[in-house]
């Protein structure tokens, strides 16, 4: 399994997971993948955890991210990453957009 070799921004679909937020698919295989998630102002990416590795660019807005324990504001030009299992989420401040890395692929976002 893996996606077209060129993921064309203008060509790939969004997602609208509802409540402010969308979801753009960019490449993967079983052991990788490139997720582009848009949020507006106000919108919640709710507290949850997965077993993948996730390491995330802030590409645009600001956010009060949390990570298990720790909360902290975060804008364009910083990242993070989630150790597997570990609960996290976001409230978007400021309109934005966020980079997100997996390992192993999001099985789950594939199925929707």
């Amino acid at each position: 399994m893996q996606s077209n070799l060129f993921q064309i921004e203008e060509e790939t679909p969004w997602e609208d997971l509802g409540n402010g937020i969308k979801r753009q698919i960019y490449g993967y295989d079983d052991k990788i993948m490139l997720v582009k998630a848009k949020f507006e102002e106000l919108a919640v990416g709710v507290l949850h955890q997965h077993h993948h590795s996730q390491v995330t660019y802030v590409e645009s807005g600001v956010f009060e991210m949390t990570i298990g324990a720790e909360v902290r504001i975060i804008k364009k030009g910083d990242g993070y990453y989630v150790p597997p299992h570990s609960i996290h989420g976001c409230v978007c401040k400021e309109p934005g957009v966020l980079i997100d890395a997996f390992t192993p692929h999001r099985e789950d976002f594939l199925k929707s």
